[in-house]
């Protein structure tokens, strides 16, 4: 049982290294999505109107900052410090909502974006670094 108990951590802490390099990959792709939505409106094509829509810059300035949060706390995780491992999880819940709401502009983005987003809320909370 201790056997299967250590297996299970040791995958959950490589995973949570993958998590925080994951992190900082999305949030540096959203930041610089967010400046594509800032500088160039055209970039993006709006698809049907849905209750949630915000102007195009707006969501520009939501993935610059959310971007560059996730990229932070990413780095923070990767140096193993207790906070960002809570951290991490809020932002990665923060960073599932702003994508689900951004589905009609870049939906298998968002989809990505949102998949990866649990793979590291799963690595993060599972993963118990006394027990490794």
């Amino acid at each position: 049982m201790s056997e299967t108990r250590s297996v299970k951590q040791g995958v959950a802490a490589g995973t949570s290294i993958g998590a925080a390099i994951i992190m900082v990959t999305v949030g540096i792709i959203q930041f610089c999505q967010g400046i594509a939505a800032v500088a160039e409106n055209e970039v993006f094509v709006a698809g049907v109107d849905y209750v949630y829509k915000f102007d195009l810059t707006t969501w520009g300035w939501i993935h610059i900052v959310l971007g560059a949060l996730v990229a932070a706390v990413g780095l923070a995780l990767v140096t193993g410090a207790g906070w960002a491992r809570v951290t991490a999880i809020v932002i990665a819940a923060i960073s599932i909502l702003a994508n689900f709401l951004w589905l009609p502009y870049y939906p298998w983005w968002s989809l990505l974006i949102i998949g990866l987003d649990i793979v590291v809320i799963w690595a993060v909370s599972t993963w118990k670094p006394d027990r490794v």
